[in-house]
């Protein structure tokens, strides 16, 4: 077996990481007037808020805000936003996002007590095998899993500065292991979780080794470089501010669906993104598609390794189901009256 259904994916991805792109603490940024619109919020159902809880939008404002006199600090409204939108960004790659918001607070602890154990494991393999490529990128995994569950920035970061550094050697010694390069990426993500205005920097060095691990081989973790990318296009702020595109997002998220059509992450990322976009037909599309592998995903996908993925996925698909019911009936006309 290749990895675990990390995207984990589930940004979760995104304990978000320490390295070369620190924010520098000292200065300030003249930037265009950006206006947080600040997620919504269903109901109070666990599973209803999974979906919900990546939705950051920003627009610009500078028909009305003249440029010249907005100054954003460390300190302002524009880079606590910009951190939550990174956050959101991040977390999305791990599947575990979306279930730390889920209903079972005892399952979840269990799933960060056996995310520690794996650590600790990795880490004393790692130190008896240090020449180990497989072991040393595992490390990495383990490190970014572990990320997902950090109660603090700083202990986010110090696990994803150890994924990044381990990443980096491996990469100085052997520049061909898709592996290195995708948690590499993946640990970058976590660290940017930490930072602010300093996460944008993050971003592209993450789509770099994204792009690098997929030429070096699109199918591992099923898709999972093809299926980040779409992930960070779709999520990341537009231009100017940095790398986010719709095109892109769809090219990438519906490229990870061909390369591994029968695991459910790929559909749910695209059904996800459908509704976000409120292309509800299409949504509904994927939805059906997931809905008819389930059965057999289920038998492929078993084990404890994979018991963390399928609480999240049984509840983003729930969650992406009422939102397309949701979409569907404010589609509706007044006239039906209905």
């Amino acid at each position: 077996m290749e990895v675990w259904g990390n995207e984990t994916g589930a940004l979760v991805a995104a304990s978000f990481f320490k390295s070369p792109g620190r924010k520098n603490d000292a200065g300030e940024t003249l930037v265009p007037a950006l206006m947080p619109e600040q997620p919504t919020h269903t109901n109070a159902s666990a599973v209803a808020n999974i979906a919900n809880n990546r939705k950051f939008q920003f627009n610009f404002t500078l028909h009305s805000i003249k440029q010249a006199n907005i100054m954003a600090t460390f300190n302002s409204a524009f880079n606590r936003a910009v951190k939550w939108r990174f956050a959101a960004v991040i977390f999305i790659f791990a599947a575990a996002m979306a279930f730390a918001d889920s209903a079972n607070a005892g399952q979840n602890k269990n799933f960060a007590q056996r995310a520690e154990t794996e650590f600790h494991r990795a880490q004393t393999e790692l130190q008896t095998k240090t020449n180990d490529s497989t072991v040393a990128w595992q490390f990495a995994r383990a490190c970014y899993d572990f990320a997902d569950f950090s109660g603090n920035d700083n202990q986010r970061a110090a696990l994803a500065n150890q994924g990044i550094d381990v990443c980096r050697q491996l990469i100085a010694r052997d520049p061909k292991i898709a592996a290195a390069h995708y948690y590499l990426a993946m640990n970058l993500g976590q660290l940017a979780r930490t930072k602010s205005v300093g996460a944008l920097k993050l971003v592209k060095q993450m789509e770099s080794e994204f792009k690098t691990a997929l030429e070096l081989n699109d199918h591992f973790d099923f898709g999972g470089s093809a299926r980040s990318l779409g992930l960070l296009y779709r999520d990341a702020p537009g231009w100017p501010m940095s790398i986010g595109s719709k095109r892109k997002a769809k090219t990438y998220l519906e490229q990870s669906l061909k390369i591994a059509p029968d695991f459910p992450e790929n559909h749910l990322n695209l059904a996800e993104s459908d509704l976000k976009w409120r292309e509800g037909d299409a949504a509904k599309q994927e939805l059906d598609a997931l809905d008819a592998l389930w059965p057999q995903a289920q038998k492929s996908f078993t084990g404890e390794k994979w018991e963390r993925d399928w609480a999240g996925w049984t509840a983003r698909r729930a969650a992406a189901r009422k939102k397309l019911a949701d979409i569907s009936a404010s589609a509706k006309s007044p006239r039906d009256g209905k």
